[in-house]
């Protein structure tokens, strides 16, 4: 039996993943800004991940609770649309507090219990936009671009101290991304015909995503139940399809270029001087 923290569970993955975990026989320490929103859980708690307070009171609910925390989730998020130059500096910095320095914050508070306990998982819930970014998502891609750029870093810190790291990458799934909880940047006529498709898309998608919810959640306990799992778990076809274009493309421009890019090495004689 694991006993788990996640984040962000009034909808979306955050509350079908704990529905995963509680059929499974764990127990969840649930949370969400408003705790109301949590009532057909028997666990949880309010939590803020923008506020240091909230986050440690959170932390000490579920280990006075549960005794440990073996998993943390962190999926507390939302979406965002505008172009970069559309993109309110107040909102990037909103976005980023949510997404990326509340999920530092948390992990930071749960670290020092899994060392102590000798193990853990922290899973954290980025996108397949965490490798790749659209015209119109910037601001979401760079949040998730963070995210996963620190924890891959925490993957080989941790890993010696029997602490797993997973990094999710879930396509478009029936999560309400487009929904009211979704921020639009001021549109600017100059983007209309870069960013119009991807605006257009977020208004239409709610209830049409090919993504299931709860086969995610499901995925998610397959990979903390595999010994030898990996990083990073793209979900759903139109992530895998996604990131694997991205990577030919990174890895055709690395290769074009490659040339150029070794002729700014020191010459060897310059070096062995």
């Amino acid at each position: 039996m694991r006993n788990w923290l996640i984040t962000g569970c009034s909808s979306g993955f955050g509350a079908e993943l704990a529905r995963a975990a509680l059929a499974a026989g764990d127990r969840v320490m649930t949370t969400a800004r408003d705790p109301a929103a949590l009532a057909e859980f028997p666990d949880r708690t309010r939590l803020d991940v923008t506020d240091e307070a909230s986050i440690a009171a959170a932390v000490a609910a579920t280990v006075e609770r549960f005794g440990r925390i073996d998993v943390l989730v962190n999926n507390a998020g939302h979406g965002s649309v505008g172009a970069v130059e559309e993109i309110e500096p107040a909102h990037l910095r909103s976005l980023m507090d949510v997404m990326f320095f509340g999920a530092v914050s948390l992990t930071q508070a749960v670290l020092p219990h899994m060392r102590e306990q000798g193990g853990g998982a922290i899973v954290q819930i980025s996108s397949m936009g965490g490798q790749l970014s659209m015209p119109g998502f910037g601001a979401y891609c760079a949040a998730k671009f963070a995210l996963e750029g620190l924890s891959e870093a925490l993957h080989a810190e941790v890993g010696p101290l029997g602490i797993r790291v997973h990094i999710v990458e879930p396509g478009a799934f029936r999560t309400a991304f487009g929904g009211a909880r979704l921020h639009r940047s001021p549109a600017l006529p100059a983007y209309a015909e870069t960013t119009a498709a991807t605006r257009a898309a977020v208004e239409d998608m709610d209830g049409t995503q090919p993504g299931d919810p709860a086969k995610a959640a499901r995925a998610i306990l397959t990979l903390l139940d595999t010994p030898d799992a990996p990083l990073r778990l793209a979900l759903g076809s139109d992530a895998v399809d996604a990131i694997r274009a991205h990577q030919a493309w990174i890895r055709a421009e690395l290769d074009g270029w490659e040339p150029l890019s070794r002729s700014t090495d020191l010459a060897n004689e310059e070096v062995s001087a």
